[in-house]
């Protein structure tokens, strides 16, 4: 058997690609400053976006007085992100696409990176007949439970769950099961990949023998998961998984080592030089991370069985990822370690789920889901300082170079685990 080879042979390879990758993010944030100074160049701009959130909040006056309002976030065609308010008698635009009139032009290009606020005016609301509306549409025929039909809407058009909804998966610790990640982006790779290969095969065997499968094959699926990303507006942890994906693909089929940390480094260094907006977002962090840490578990425990690494590997994931839980959600519940579980039935879950909607029958599990739903509406608050997380990020480094850090980082985790489990005991 051929041993891999390493991603970089010496340092002269790597400080070739940082330069590429440093002339990549120059002409992204070239790009990104030239449509700050278009969006700022006159007081008020018109600008086409999408409304992601809305929700009503109020304040006390001056005059001691309740005044109610709408806070909308909205992301525009252009991919930045901002916060505006509205009355409170303004209609449910949520996953609507508006035009309007911004009055951008005082922020700073910080601010036009990370998410800003901006009065605004809506001029324009435009009809809600997108493909994604109508497959929210399809699989809310299939259920009679609201709540049920939102969560299938999230795990198939990734539409944002209300924050009682949010509340429930996260006290349940399967968060990540609903939001849309790497984690179904893998799901429905091996789906494909089983569903192509017996059709391909026998056109192969007969028409073109001389093609090779795998090769074939990554070239659909990539071609349908890059579809899918684009239709789903491409949230980053699944664009995160894509990229990987296909440099994991283009890694292997020249011989070198995929499931290295070097590959990862790439991924998202490359994802940062072309999408520089993602250093600011959470969900890209998270995802990468969780995958840090489940390389770190098979650079120290490839030579167990892959069974062993099957059954071990979705506990492992749960205790290191459970610091940035704590402290980001702050909320635990006595069934939350059960998300190890649940995350090795998603497995089996979420493909069934595809089938069942598509022949009509999406609603066949509601009942099992709406008990497992009821488990998740008690829980108590864990506040954790984010300085807690300053030892788990040194310790997830060290652990790369020693053994004794891991030891470490394990320790770490389960006093952490232990802790969340006193709470609600």
């Amino acid at each position: 058997m051929l041993e891999k080879v390493p991603l970089f042979r010496n340092r002269r390879d790597f400080f070739h690609l940082l330069l590429l990758l440093f002339v990549l993010f120059a002409l992204s944030i070239s790009f990104e400053f030239y449509n700050y100074k278009e969006l700022t160049k006159f007081d008020s701009q018109l600008v086409n976006a999408t409304v992601l959130k809305q929700y009503t909040k109020s304040k006390f006056t001056k005059t001691g007085k309740t005044k109610s309002y709408q806070v909308l976030k909205f992301k525009s065609e252009d991919g930045f992100v901002f916060y505006s308010t509205a009355s409170k008698k303004l209609q449910n635009l949520k996953y609507r696409k508006v035009q309007l009139e911004a009055w951008a032009g005082k922020i700073s290009f910080y601010e036009y990176m990370h998410g800003f606020y901006c009065f605004s005016k809506i001029l324009k609301i435009y009809p809600d007949d997108s493909y994604k509306t109508r497959l929210n549409t399809f699989i809310d025929q299939q259920h009679k439970d609201k709540d049920i039909s939102l969560l299938y809407q999230a795990l198939f058009s990734a539409k944002q769950l209300p924050y009682e909804l949010q509340k429930i998966f996260s006290n349940l610790g399967v968060s990540h099961l609903i939001a849309i990640s790497g984690f179904h982006l893998g799901v429905l790779s091996a789906l494909l990949f089983f569903l192509i290969k017996y059709p391909y095969t026998f056109l192969q065997d007969r028409f073109f023998p001389y093609r090779s499968y795998k090769v074939d094959s990554f070239i659909i699926i990539s071609l349908f998961l890059l579809s899918y990303l684009l239709f789903l507006d491409s949230p980053p942890s699944l664009l995160r998984a894509f990229v990987m994906l296909i440099i994991g693909f283009v890694l292997y089929d020249r011989g070198v080592e995929v499931l290295s940390m070097q590959t990862l480094l790439l991924t998202v260094l490359l994802i940062l030089a072309l999408f520089p907006r993602l250093f600011f977002s959470l969900g890209f962090w998270l995802s990468s991370s969780g995958v840090y840490y489940i390389f770190l578990f098979l650079i120290y425990f490839k030579q167990h069985s892959k069974l062993w690494q099957f059954l071990i590997l979705p506990l492992w994931v749960y205790l290191m990822m459970l610091p940035y839980s704590l402290v980001i959600f702050a909320n635990f519940s006595i069934y939350h370690p059960l998300s190890i579980l649940w995350t090795s039935l998603f497995t089996l879950f979420y493909p069934l789920e595809i089938l069942l909607h598509t022949l009509g029958y999406g609603d066949l599990l509601d009942v099992p889901l709406r008990e497992l739903m009821h488990l998740g509406e008690g829980s108590v608050s864990i506040e954790m300082s984010s300085y807690f997380l300053v030892p788990q990020v040194l310790l997830s480094l060290l652990a790369l170079y020693k053994k004794e850090f891991l030891a470490l980082l394990v320790t770490y985790t389960l006093s952490i685990f232990i802790y969340a489990i006193y709470n609600v005991a």
